[in-house]
């Protein structure tokens, strides 16, 4: 798998980049924790995932650019989910979200065919699509209140904390409704999340009129993938974004944590218009083996590292 994907990018002019696994800042996601550790009595944290640093090096030099490496993610593990994985990340100057969608499906589809698992199927569904089959409702457009009396009507388990967060809501109902109603037997992009969950993507007004972030996620089943996006390229903006992700962590008593003051200058120095997707290398492995869990093609997971 690892050979083929070097070759997919080298024939594309795609190069190969190789930066830091710990640094002094970290993301300010409330839904991601990152594994600490400290040098010279100050923290620092395993990335998450290369995308900071990968961003700086396309400020500094606007070449289209991919890595893969580890990534470390506290409080995940699972049947899909190990604290230490493998990410494939790359980004493509000049590359709108729907460019870099279809060379994903291309990469997959090479993939796939090397493993005689081809033709690939990839049918994509805006958000509201998945959301408006899967449930009748529009996502863009009902309350979190709304959402908890579909989830009562229907005798969907509601977790704790939901009452008021849409964007929970919406993340939780995409799990419990959207995904099981994706074809089991397919890969299907679903794009144009709600601008709430923009994180750092830019966001555009859709064909409705609606404002939307410019996000993507490649799905097999139900199984996420990839996830990708139009790149935010303001910094102002950006900054203020990490600030509301370090509110919410502080509403969910979480740890406040230190922006990432050398990816913000980046930005402000420049960062070329591109789009860029992380994929799941572990999750691809077990469809290229056909294997039922993470495990099953780690050398040593978690429990045996």
């Amino acid at each position: 798998m690892l050979q083929n994907i070097r070759a997919f990018f080298d024939v594309r002019g795609v190069l190969e980049v190789e930066t830091p696994l710990m640094s002094a800042a970290a993301t300010t996601d409330p839904h991601l924790n990152s594994f600490v550790t400290r040098y010279h009595n100050r923290p620092h944290y395993l990335n998450t995932s290369p995308e900071f640093a990968m961003k700086r090096l396309l400020a500094s030099h606007g070449q289209a650019i991919y890595q893969v490496c580890k990534s470390f993610r506290a409080d995940e593990l699972g049947p899909v989910h190990n604290p230490e994985f493998t990410l494939l990340e790359w980004y493509r100057p000049g590359f709108d979200m729907f460019q870099l969608m279809q060379e994903l499906g291309e990469l997959v589809s090479a993939l796939m065919q090397a493993q005689a698992r081809g033709p690939v199927e990839i049918v994509s569904l805006s958000y509201a699509e998945a959301f408006e089959q899967a449930t009748g409702h529009n996502p863009h457009a009902i309350s979190a209140q709304e959402w908890r009396h579909f989830a009562l009507e229907r005798g969907i388990e509601q977790p704790v904390g939901l009452e008021d967060d849409v964007d929970e809501w919406l993340d939780w109902l995409l799990t419990q409704c959207v995904l099981p109603a994706l074809d089991s037997e397919c890969f299907t992009y679903i794009y144009d999340y709600p601008a709430s969950q923009s994180a750092l993507a830019k966001c555009r007004i859709d064909e409705a009129g609606q404002t939307v972030a410019c996000r993507f996620e490649l799905f097999y089943g139900g199984l996420e993938l990839a996830n990708g996006f139009d790149e935010l390229q303001d910094s102002e903006e950006q900054r203020r974004r990490f600030t509301r992700e370090n509110q919410a962590r502080q509403a969910k008593g979480l740890q406040s944590i230190d922006i990432d003051e050398y990816f913000l200058s980046a930005l402000e120095h420049g960062l070329p218009q591109c789009s860029g997707v992380a994929v799941g290398l572990d999750r691809l492995l077990m469809l290229l083996s056909v294997s039922a869990a993470i495990e099953d093609v780690l050398a040593f997971p978690f429990s045996r590292s």
